[in-house]
């Protein structure tokens, strides 16, 4: 079991993830500012990092964390192809629609603390 440190301020979805995370058999530690994501951080085994809002923040600073990152599982608005570009360039391990996310939560959790291997996904 892994700890997943998860950021996503949106309520309703936020709970659905922590729910996905709890079914993947994984500890969820919620956070609802970077501050907090900065705490709780290290030694997680994965960080779960909504795109949707405040994107260039979000994406800065997991980029400022580099080496010593923990696996970094995003989602972010199909709409902004852009976001999905900068944040792979930014080191992130997994990038994916929401509706993705939404549709996949726990198979992605698993990918992202790495207890399924697999191919890159998008």
């Amino acid at each position: 079991m892994a700890r997943v440190v998860v950021f996503v301020p949106d309520l309703l979805f936020g709970s659905r993830v922590l729910e996905a995370v709890r079914a993947g058999g994984h500890e969820p530690v919620a956070v609802s500012d970077l501050a907090g994501l900065t705490t709780a951080a290290p030694g997680a085994g994965a960080l779960v990092v909504d795109l949707t809002f405040d994107a260039d923040a979000r994406i800065e600073w997991v980029a400022g964390l580099g080496a010593v990152a923990p696996p970094v599982l995003a989602f972010y608005s199909h709409v902004e192809a852009d976001v999905r570009e900068r944040a792979q360039a930014a080191g992130f391990a997994l990038v994916v629609p929401r509706s993705r996310m939404a549709r996949e939560g726990v198979d992605l959790i698993a990918r992202a603390v790495g207890s399924v291997p697999g191919p890159d996904l998008e």
